[in-house]
């Protein structure tokens, strides 16, 4: 009897450390591996994957299949179904060492009906099934990186390359949220990545300028739309694209998070406004400098 091993991974960015550990704490004798190319999608079904393909064509009645999760191979009830008819057919077992269905004989069929026994059981235990999956990978996943010597925890998220970039857009006046948000990393993250520039260390250094804090101002929507077509600085565009819209009756405001700075540029660029021969327009910038004003009157220039 032959041990026929399959494996697959569904991108190319992941690996079978996991499923490897898995097999291995198994103690299969003699595996015969079949490894899909990496990427290839569990939305394939199982019959039209090339190594699973190859695993049927080298299998003999008696052989049996090992997987270390159900999912490595069957997406579904109809993939399961059909895998299961040919595995029977063959002759040949399914085994399945990890997670949901690990303890069941899936080739097992009625002794006088010949259904297969397993086919209720799998139609009530799928759903649980399901949201057990993700605590599988995560869980084993960690075994397998402490297998081969690595330490739990994330890696640092913002890469040496994108360092200066996020760096410069903070002392910009960007938001540390929206900075997590536009790298796709943890805001914790930003903050080591700032760490140096941020209120709380350049405070303990003398004669070291101090950042400016960002504030948030209520811009009115007519200053807001005349500023978008108006030709501005990254930092300040950048204050402009993350303002939250909020709905005033038929108008809107725009609440704009930045430090002073970029505040008093913005202000200098709507100045045109103030010989606007439309009078909401120049009411509008004037409340924008009102709020300024009286920011700065308690900060400070």
């Amino acid at each position: 009897m032959a041990n026929l091993v399959y494996k697959r991974v569904s991108t190319d960015q992941q690996s079978t450390d996991r499923q490897n550990l898995v097999l291995a704490e198994a103690g299969i004798e003699d595996p015969v591996a079949f490894e899909e190319e990496a990427g290839t999608s569990s939305r394939l079904h199982p019959l039209q994957r090339p190594k699973f393909g190859e695993l049927l064509t080298y299998a003999r009645p008696g052989d049996a299949a090992h997987i270390s999760e159900m999912f490595r191979l069957v997406r579904g009830t109809k993939h399961i179904l059909d895998v299961l008819d040919v595995l029977h057919q063959g002759r040949l077992a399914l085994r399945i060492h990890d997670g949901a269905f690990s303890a069941m004989d899936l080739t097992a069929r009625h002794p006088r009906t010949g259904e297969l026994l397993s086919t209720v059981k799998f139609m009530v235990q799928t759903l649980a099934a399901a949201g057990e999956l993700q605590r599988e990978l995560t869980y084993d996943g960690l075994r397998a990186a402490e297998a081969k010597g690595n330490k739990g925890g994330r890696r640092p998220a913002v890469t040496t390359e994108k360092t200066d970039a996020v760096r410069t857009s903070y002392l910009g006046g960007q938001p540390i949220a929206s900075l997590a948000r536009e790298h796709r990393v943890s805001r914790g993250a930003i903050r080591t990545a700032v760490a140096d520039l941020m209120p709380e260390h350049a405070t303990g250094h003398q004669g070291a300028p101090a950042p400016e804090l960002s504030v948030t101002l209520d811009m009115p929507g007519k200053v807001a739309d005349f500023l978008r077509t108006a030709e501005l600085e990254p930092a300040e565009r950048a204050a402009l694209d993350q303002g939250v819209t909020v709905r005033r009756g038929q108008g809107y405001t725009l609440r704009v998070r930045a430090v002073p700075s970029v505040h008093r540029a913005l202000l200098g660029r709507c100045q045109p406004l103030d010989a606007a021969s439309i009078p909401a327009q120049r009411k509008a910038r004037r409340e924008y400098a009102n709020r300024f004003n009286a920011l700065a009157a308690t900060t400070g220039p």
